[in-house]
């Protein structure tokens, strides 16, 4: 999808999954374009004081997306294999610490398919989410927010939150602010 092409929205999603997946679809757009000029061999780059990089952070996005609006919203499924795995949750949760080897992560290639693949999923799935099963509690621990559609807005908050590092890391590596 080109970085300027709005995420289509499913057009048999409850009011509550509306608002919150044109939140989340903005937000992946805004990080795309962030990303769009960077250079697949920067992205392991760590500048000066600076302790992340950009392939942590689209990894750790694209982990985030899978636990904040699937796994809170419907549990952990054995076909989730076949886009995320158990050892790509452990490189990019959030006790992880980035690393400058780029032989620790997967490609920048393989980063970018797990972000959509996990994005393009919850673009199918949280449409079948109607407002009653969305204003269900969570279990805890939760952040923000004690509902399932709470979570939903939590992952549109925290991708913004990430965009803004990949955005201070794309001036660090001598990139122009996008806005």
């Amino acid at each position: 999808m080109h970085a300027d092409a709005p995420s289509p929205i499913p057009q048999s999603v409850s009011p509550g999954g509306e608002n919150a997946l044109r939140l989340i679809a903005a937000a992946r757009q805004y990080t795309l374009a962030l990303l769009a000029d960077i250079d697949d061999a920067a992205w392991f780059v760590q500048p000066p004081g600076c302790p992340s990089h950009v392939a942590w952070q689209v990894g750790h996005l694209a982990m985030a997306e899978y636990g904040l609006a699937l796994l809170r919203l419907r549990g952990k499924l054995p076909e989730d294999a076949e886009f995320i795995t158990n050892d790509f949750i452990r490189t990019f949760k959030k006790t992880s610490t980035p690393q400058g080897a780029a032989d620790r992560y997967p490609s920048p290639q393989a980063l970018r398919d797990c972000l959509s693949a996990v994005h393009a999923r919850v673009l199918v799935e949280v449409p079948h989410c109607d407002d009653a099963q969305l204003d269900e509690p969570l279990p805890e621990p939760f952040l923000a927010y004690a509902t399932k559609l709470g979570s939903l807005h939590f992952c549109h908050a925290h991708e913004m939150l990430h965009a803004g590092q990949i955005g201070l890391i794309r001036r660090l590596l001598g990139k122009p602010p996008l806005r």
